[in-house]
Formats: structure tokens, sequence, C-alpha cells
């Protein structure tokens, strides 16, 4: 069962992804949850009786965080039911994938085609997110390597394992 702090984080996660990101609360407050629950695997229906939550509310933000990247959900061997966790380890779920990035610019690229020969003022926003999209893609990738570098350092000096530091289950990266 967890506790009275566990939960109370796991409620604060639930209204920041909330409040920063327009997400269903019970979505953040898996995500909080998953990140400090013990052990680690959880089921949905441990993850409900855990929340005070219904399973279909369980398994809709499990569904919202897959789709996202945000968590492995895997059926261990002889078992019947899925096992839940979180799992950082992908650029996606980490926030270097640059395709969603070249998808605003291209959604960019589209309204400015569409606007034409308009004037200057009428496209700046178009402009600006344009640019800012395909900076973002330019950079991504070395960031993405930076902070691999670095996880690498805290991890050789013993700081946090590869698994703390966002490297999924076990130390192996998806």
């Amino acid at each position: 069962m967890p506790s009275d702090a566990e939960l109370t984080f796991a409620d604060h996660a639930g209204r920041f992804y909330s409040r920063r990101y327009g997400m269903a609360p019970m979505v953040g407050r898996l995500v909080g949850y998953l990140a400090v629950c013990d052990p680690r695997e959880q089921s949905i229906g441990e993850l409900a009786e855990a929340l005070l939550a219904s399973r279909s509310a369980i398994t809709g933000a499990v569904n919202s965080l897959e789709s996202l990247g945000v968590i492995r959900r895997y059926r261990p061997a002889g078992e019947r039911s899925d096992r839940v966790c979180i799992d950082i380890s992908s650029p996606r779920a980490m926030g270097f994938d640059v395709s969603e990035y070249r998808e605003q610019h291209e959604l960019a690229q589209e309204g400015l085609r569409l606007l034409g020969d308009a004037p200057a003022e009428r496209k700046q926003i178009l402009l600006a997110w344009s640019a800012f999209a395909s900076w973002l893609v330019e950079r991504l990738p070395a960031l993405e390597q930076e902070w691999r570098r670095r996880q690498e350092e805290m991890s050789a000096s013993g700081g946090a394992s590869s698994e703390q530091l966002g490297r999924g289950p076990r130390g192996g990266r998806r």
C-alpha cells in the first residue's frame, strides 16, 4: 500500500501534468506514482488499488502514456496481466524526438504557402514558428548526445545508475 507521501506526490504530479500539458489529472498521477512506487513494475489492478481509481481510468492513463513513449507495458511469461513501468529511455519520452518539430516546421510552411504574397506582418507568426521548429530539429540531436555523455559520466562516477538516469529498466535502452 502506498504511503501518504507517495500519494501526495502522485497528486502533485497529476496537477502539474494537468496544468502544464492539459492532460487528465489521472495521467499525471500515474506518472508520479510510477516514479516512486515499489516495486517499480505494477499491474493495472495494483495501480487502480494504490491510486484509489477505477481500472478503466488507469487503463486510459496507461494508453495515453504508452502512446507518448513514457511508460512500457509488458506481460511476463506465465502471467495473465500486463505490468506497467515508467521508462524515459526513448528520445521521444525525453523530449529529443525531432519528428514533432519537423511536423511543426512543415505545418508552418504550409501556412506560409497558403498566405503566398501576403504582407510580411501577416506571415510573422508562421515565419517565427517555422524558424524555431527548424532550429530545434538542428539542435536536439546535439543536446541528446550531450545528455547521453552526461549520463555516462554520472553513471561512471557512481552518482547514479543508468536506470536512474532514464536509460530504462535494467540499464537497457529502448
